[in-house]
């Protein structure tokens, strides 16, 4: 959990989290980067540069307390919980590599310098000339389905001599069941993702698979995301273990080399503590599969959200305030283009709302029960209902914590709201605060060549 040293698991000697973010909104306003006035602007979301860096250590460090020495370990990040080219810069610096699931994850990727050994591609729909580019490129793959299986056995009929320079595996369902988020459940009976292992005849076509393939050396499978409990990602690896472990006894060699176990480790979005840590994840994996960290098998892991999300920090400033039937609304610029899972499902992407006044100092003041309101043009666009905050007023700030995967980073287009700026900070002990800009504010020219402005007859 953050405490006064700074990190998710005790590691910095800085202020720690909430403390950060404080200075940080504060120090957003006095540069300018956010405020009241119409010379700043209304919105601005922040990375906290320390804390992300804190979270690569806690990974890696847990990893590396647990399995033997000598071990591959790969941490490679999910580029879809954060697509931002400077975050993959920054983590690979912090040793990870990346997980991307897309023509235009890889190219985030690549622009961001991380090495083809250190990038593993998935995804559920890769076309031919996915699979052959990773391929001449050497990135690993995991294959999704069989009918993929069988277009990776002509390219690789096709390719050079020997075996192919990727590592390539197939993606198994352990269909071990849902957690409390239906449609972030990737290991239930009837999931899209991967070889489902309880299906009739699947295991015996599995094993099968790899003794006609030589090539096939690792196995893949992803039980874990928000809302699924520890125990229930934990059984999802052990069942690929001991897939892995059948394969190689048929095999009579250790053809299965390297165990990649997804990520998916869940996020507390009701406080600033660090919950479930990565300590108690591979304490999870350690009880469930004892032999998984003594050296057999090599290890890839593909977290994003819990790397991220506490990280980012939305402010925006408290355009008009009102109130409608009874009920007090805080209208803002925050909304849907940015939360857009809350604002579709908030019972389960709940957000929490900080108040801040107009100088960026933390509001306080009796309880009122406000409707937090976003600019978009329907009436579902709201971040909270009925929250309980000192009352807002035109001009106030609200920060949204929690946003940094999957909220700010992936922006909606509803209404054609620009995307805000993204700006990390360092805060440091004496309270001073220095922003680097990840990415520029999208401007109206941009929005409207995105909507065809370049060609305006063509459908005259």
């Amino acid at each position: 959990m953050a405490d006064s040293t700074g990190g998710a698991d005790g590691a910095g000697t800085g202020p720690d989290t909430a403390e950060r973010r404080d200075l940080a909104v504060r120090a957003a306003v006095e540069q300018g980067l956010v405020g009241g006035s119409d010379a700043a602007p209304p919105l601005v979301c922040l990375l906290d540069t320390a804390g992300i860096r804190d979270s690569a250590a806690a990974l890696t460090a847990a990893f590396a307390a647990a399995a033997a020495p000598g071990t591959p370990v790969l941490h490679a990040f999910a580029v879809k919980a954060a697509p931002l080219v400077p975050v993959l810069r920054l983590l690979a610096d912090a040793g990870l590599g990346c997980e991307v699931a897309s023509p235009g994850e890889l190219a985030l990727a690549r622009a961001a310098g991380v090495p083809a050994g250190r990038t593993v591609l998935d995804s559920p729909a890769k076309t031919v000339a996915e699979l052959r580019e990773a391929l001449a490129l050497g990135i690993a793959v995991n294959a999704d389905n069989r009918q993929e299986l069988e277009r990776l056995d002509a390219l690789v009929a096709a390719g050079p001599p020997g075996p192919p320079a990727s590592p390539i595996g197939l993606r198994i369902n352990p269909q071990t069941g849902a957690g409390a988020i239906d449609a972030l459940s990737t290991a239930t009976a009837t999931s899209k993702f991967g070889i489902a292992l309880r299906d009739p005849g699947a295991r015996e076509w599995l094993v099968r698979a790899y003794l006609d393939r030589p090539w096939l050396t690792r196995l893949h499978t992803h039980s874990g995301s928000q809302g699924v409990p520890l125990p229930l990602i934990a059984e999802g690896v052990r069942e690929v273990h001991a897939l892995a472990e059948e394969i190689n006894a048929a095999a009579g060699r250790r053809q299965v080399d390297t165990l990649d176990i997804g990520g998916g480790l869940p996020v507390n979005f009701a406080s600033d503590e660090h919950t479930p840590t990565y300590a108690e994840y591979v304490a999870a994996l350690r009880a469930a599969v004892p032999r998984l960290f003594d050296g057999s098998y090599g290890l890839v892991t593909e977290f994003g959200r819990s790397l991220l999300a506490k990280h980012g920090l939305v402010v925006s400033r408290v355009e008009y305030t009102k109130t409608t039937g009874g009920r007090a609304i805080a209208l803002t610029h925050a909304g849907v283009q940015l939360a857009t899972r809350t604002v579709y499902a908030p019972a389960a992407w709940p957000l929490r709302i900080l108040p801040y006044d107009a100088k960026g100092s933390p509001k306080t003041g009796p309880p009122v029960a406000q409707d937090i309101a976003g600019p978009a043009c329907f009436a579902g666009d709201l971040l909270a209902t009925a929250r309980e905050l000192p009352e807002l007023a035109p001009g106030d700030l609200i920060a949204v914590p929690d946003t940094g995967a999957y909220f700010f980073t992936a922006h909606y287009g509803y209404n054609s709201l620009p995307r805000p700026a993204i700006h990390g900070f360092t805060a440091g002990g004496a309270g001073e605060v220095r922003f680097t800009l990840a990415r520029r504010a999208q401007t109206a020219p941009e929005i409207t060549a995105e909507a065809g402005a370049t060609t305006p007859d063509a459908l005259l």
